[in-house]
């Protein structure tokens, strides 16, 4: 018998359920169990589109979501200057500062701020992601 928990991600449980419904009900059964556990997620998000539409188009909504934007940006930015301090001042070193980490930022810093002097348009928090995952697999190798 397998043992599923809650903690199991989606593509587990479509395919167990699609196993089990094609070894107990063949292809019907199959089509069944997997419509069975994905529809009811499926139908959910489309409920939550619906009224998101609706909410956007709300003044009100539209002032919270306001509001909410400067909370969100500052536990954003709050979070990145915690990482970026606990990663230069790390507790394993009594009084050392990893130079690795300070390079990093220091480059990121001034690709995101380079940019947006020289080329006037901010840049792209993807290709951000990619070069500081390039950079750190570089300087920590993996």
């Amino acid at each position: 018998m397998i043992a599923v928990s809650e903690s199991t991600p989606g593509p587990i449980m479509v395919n167990l359920a699609t196993y089990v419904g094609s070894s107990q009900g063949g292809l019907t059964g199959a089509i069944t169990a997997t419509l069975a556990v994905v529809l009811p997620s499926f139908l959910i998000i489309v409920l939550v589109m619906k009224i998101w539409k609706y909410l956007l188009k709300n003044q009100y909504a539209q002032a919270v979501l306001r509001g909410l934007k400067p909370c969100i940006i500052g536990i954003i930015l709050a979070t990145g200057i915690y990482m970026v301090i606990s990663h230069i001042f790390p507790a394993e070193r009594e009084n050392g500062i990893d130079m690795a980490t300070v390079v990093i930022t220091a480059v990121l810093a001034v690709v995101i701020f380079g940019t947006k002097k020289i080329i006037g348009k901010s840049f792209s928090p993807i290709l951000l992601i990619a070069i500081s995952a390039f950079l750190g697999v570089t300087v920590y190798g993996i």
